[in-house]
């Protein structure tokens, strides 16, 4: 075991693959995307002097588009690269397009590492399904640790996303898919996620025990420094939306994806309803294909902004502009059991989060540390009511603030989950370097040994 408090000056220098797709890169047009938990934790490694390989696809999943056209290696620092691998793309994130994609970059994921100096430990996102089970396989073929870091519920979250009329064939639909979850799960070194509820479902998914190398990390956030010049930018470009600073009125903001999985509508009905003797208004930044509809069903509402994409910049700016920030998760399993990275972010510049369901694992977070409050999915009028009673109460609204402020950097900031995540990687890399070592000494002991007459 690796102590939790020796310094990262004890752990020596490790090569680690990190296996992730559909997050920001730091490179090209997402390079001034907010990176997310594989690219922070690469580069949190590579500034401790690890070499770190993150082995990702080609598709941008946000915009659609491909970084490349081929197979691609990019140099970021000298300790980390990007290893880029290229599927057919897509333009849904469900359909049957993506699926071919997942496989055509997992194959070209055995066949390029197969030639690639071997690391000391793998972490895989799951998913993708395919991916890790690619490297699962590598893993277990050269005696390589594999942490499988479960981020989604897949395939059990496909079934509802199915049409009606053949929802009732999703377990035969589906059944290649659920060997292959088991498969990956099974295989793993160790199981982690971003909570404990996503721990014991991979352990589950595995039909494994739990020991003492499967744990739950949070997601961290870092909190950059923003150069002046692109502060002073992203300051300037509020002003001239007419998003303010100051009391006169609560802020409510909102970042991330505008597709099918999170509905804005609730939060855009509750602006008409504020409109009328409430001063609330709601910045709601993002893309994706309901931008335009959401657009239209704001429309002559003077408290309502969508300016579309921001940069990090206009991120942090806007966060410490605003009072409260939104996060309308849907009523689902895999998002019950989450602390997503959207409440992680908003608490990192101590804004209280108002999230739905007013159930799962955020809703008790937020209860328990009096950091937020929660309302019914879909629930437009219970969410004006938090909205209204939090602008007639600044003292307690300040007092939350505070609180949130103090639990993320108690709980999520980078010093605190990096850190631990980094010597758990290494305890892993340790704890299989022991079982060979057992292994070799027992087939030592079986030997018969030679005599002499």
């Amino acid at each position: 075991m690796v102590p939790e408090e020796w310094t990262l000056e004890l752990i020596a220098p490790m090569k680690v693959w990190l296996v992730t797709m559909a997050e920001p890169l730091p490179l090209g047009r997402t390079k001034d995307d907010r990176l997310h938990r594989t690219g922070q934790f690469a580069r949190f490694l590579a500034r401790q002097g690890h070499e770190v390989v993150w082995w990702t696809s080609t598709f941008d999943h946000l915009r659609k588009v491909h970084h490349f056209k081929g197979d691609t290696t990019a140099r970021i620092t000298a300790e980390l690269s990007l290893q880029l691998l290229a599927g057919c793309g897509y333009s849904r994130n469900i359909s049957f397009r993506r699926i071919l994609d997942h496989r055509q970059v997992a194959r070209k994921f055995a066949l390029v590492a197969a030639e690639c100096s071997e690391p000391d430990v793998i972490v895989a996102a799951f998913p993708t399904i395919e991916l890790c089970c690619a490297a699962t396989e590598y893993g277990n073929l050269r005696g390589i640790p594999v942490i499988v870091d479960m981020r989604d519920m897949w395939p059990d979250i496909f079934a509802d996303a199915m049409p009606t009329i053949i929802r009732p064939f999703s377990d035969l639909l589906l059944g290649p898919l659920h060997l292959k979850t088991r498969r990956a799960c099974t295989s793993a070194t160790a199981i982690t996620g971003m909570t404990e509820a996503f721990v014991d479902w991979g352990i589950r998914r595995g039909g494994r025990k739990r020991g003492c190398l499967d744990r739950a990390f949070p997601f961290a956030y870092e909190r950059e420094d923003i150069p002046a010049g692109e502060l002073a930018a992203a300051e300037r470009s509020w002003n001239e939306l007419g998003v303010d600073k100051g009391r006169a009125a609560l802020t409510v903001c909102y970042f991330g994806a505008m597709g099918v999985q999170l509905d804005l509508t609730p939060v855009i009905e509750a602006a008409r309803i504020l409109s009328a003797d409430t001063p609330v208004r709601f910045v709601l930044c993002g893309c994706g294909q309901r931008l335009e509809e959401y657009r239209r069903r704001a429309q002559g509402l003077a408290n309502v902004y969508i300016p579309g994409w921001v940069n990090r910049a206009q991120v942090w700016s806007l966060m410490r502009r605003s009072d409260v920030g939104v996060d309308p998760l849907p009523d689902r399993k895999d998002f019950l059991s989450t602390i997503n990275n959207k409440a992680v972010e908003y608490l990192s510049a101590g804004l209280p989060v108002i999230s739905s369901p007013s159930k799962g694992v955020l809703h008790d977070f937020l209860a328990s540390h009096g950091c937020g409050m929660s309302y019914s999915a879909g629930a437009t009028g219970e969410f004006v009511d938090i909205l209204r009673r939090l602008w007639m109460a600044p003292s307690s609204l300040r007092e939350m603030s505070a609180r949130a402020l103090s639990v993320f950097e108690s709980q999520f900031s980078t010093d605190i989950v990096y850190p631990r995540m980094t010597a758990h990687l290494s305890e892993v890399i340790a704890s299989r370097r022991a079982q060979a070592a057992d292994s070799l000494n027992m087939v030592a002991a079986l030997r018969p040994r030679s005599t002499t007459s």
